[in-house]
């Protein structure tokens, strides 16, 4: 109601409405909740320039896959304890700042993979990260 309600109607209404701003607000609210998803998606699709003269900016990781039956994979080839070795000694020495991803199954036992970050740490690589699945 905007005015008071006796039969004076000479005077101006002095009271505010403020109805229509919260309605305003809360439409402006669900537009930014409905849009927020779409502006910060994690990956956003660029086509970069390409250049002859330039460095990769990241080094490119030593992925180190474990199956349930202990097969180890490296960087989608299957290999042996001792490839894993020779390979990362090879990357540790040409790139020091290369980082191992290590993904193991759920069975893959503790002594298997300390025995592989084991034989990764001592190759020179620093950095070592274990791959998992958001619950």
């Amino acid at each position: 109601m905007a005015g008071p309600l006796g039969g004076n109607d000479d005077e101006p209404i002095a009271a505010i409405n403020v109805v229509p701003l919260v309605d305003i607000i809360l439409v402006v609210l669900i537009i930014f909740m409905v849009t927020a998803p779409l502006v910060l998606k994690p990956t956003i699709d660029i086509n970069l320039p390409k250049a002859s003269s330039g460095e990769a900016s990241a080094p490119t990781p030593l992925n180190i896959a474990v199956r349930s039956d202990g097969a180890i994979s490296l960087n989608g080839q299957a290999s042996t304890l001792a490839d894993v070795t020779a390979y990362a000694s090879k990357i540790a020495a040409e790139k020091p700042d290369t980082a191992a991803i290590l993904q193991a199954d759920r069975s893959v036992t503790l002594e298997t993979l300390t025995s592989i970050i084991d034989v990764v740490k001592s190759a020179g690589i620093k950095k070592v990260a274990f791959s998992i699945e958001k619950k």
